[in-house]
């Protein structure tokens, strides 16, 4: 066999197997975890997000507004349930947010780990553009909008954000982001099959945003849309392998649950 035959027999070997490489990528869901591995560290801190990309694993984070327009992460209104403080975050500065303890109630080995401004968890996301993971940011604070969408270009992150929260059921929070920049990936939601029709046709989504386990011809006219599909809620967030393996099968985009890592474990099993 000469060598330009057997360097071309080469290429088409690596050619078929990048290609079947290449489908499993694109049929393998991509795992966010809610509010980071919420089980396994305190939620919406950044030794929890750390944790979730070098596991390579997606996250949704929280915004909301300090009372001097800092913008922080965390879940709630209120400081109450995951820091030593009390009080509603629009009512606090970020000096004195920044100055609670967000770990301890988890766990005394977090002790000390803070609230993160915004700005810390997309310069966090940044450090690990090598990894394929998708980043969900749910939008708890009114007109933040342009503020998010500018602190993600600034650490050229934006690709890897989908806005959900207030963006998947109000159409003026979508038109504002893609204000803001037309490359802002926006979901809308659809809570059941009659809902279905109105998402998918919306201008201003990249992204169906589903809250039921759809059928596999749903997530085709997605497919056939040119958008993406993307699962969240009480089918997937608890422990429900069946569900998971449904998602699967239909070829849903991205799956956002409290418990990635069995999640993990599942898709790892089904390779």
């Amino acid at each position: 066999m000469t060598f330009s035959r057997s360097l071309l027999l080469l290429t088409f070997y690596i050619a078929i197997v990048c290609n079947h490489s290449d489908a499993t990528e694109q049929t393998r869901p991509l795992i966010v975890a809610h509010r980071g591995l919420l089980r396994h560290a305190p939620e919406n801190t950044l030794a929890n997000f750390r944790a979730c990309l070098e596991l390579r694993l997606g996250f949704e984070f929280d915004v909301e507004r300090t009372i001097d327009d800092h913008l922080v992460c965390i879940h709630d209104s209120t400081v109450d349930r995951t820091t030593n403080g009390t009080g509603k975050v629009s009512d606090l500065t970020l000096l004195q947010i920044c100055e609670l303890d967000a770990g301890s109630w988890f766990d005394p080995k977090f002790a000390d780990e803070k609230v993160p401004t915004v700005e810390e968890v997309l310069k966090l996301v940044a450090e690990y553009r090598q990894h394929e993971v998708l980043i969900a940011v749910d939008l708890k604070a009114g007109g933040v909008e342009q503020e998010v969408v500018q602190l993600a270009q600034k650490h050229n992150v934006l690709n890897r954000l989908l806005f959900i929260g207030r963006t998947i059921s109000d159409p003026i929070v979508r038109e504002r982001l893609k204000q803001a920049s037309k490359n802002a990936d926006c979901a809308a939601v659809a809570n059941n099959a009659d809902e279905f029709p109105k998402a998918l046709a919306d201008t201003n989504a990249s992204w169906v945003y589903f809250r039921y386990l759809p059928p596999k011809e749903q997530l085709d006219a997605v497919s056939g849309a040119g958008k993406r599909s993307f699962i969240a809620g009480a089918k997937v967030a608890g422990y429900f392998p069946e569900n998971w393996q449904h998602c699967i099968e239909v070829g849903l985009n991205a799956i956002l649950t409290d418990y990635p890592l069995e999640l993990r474990q599942g898709l790892k099993g089904k390779q």
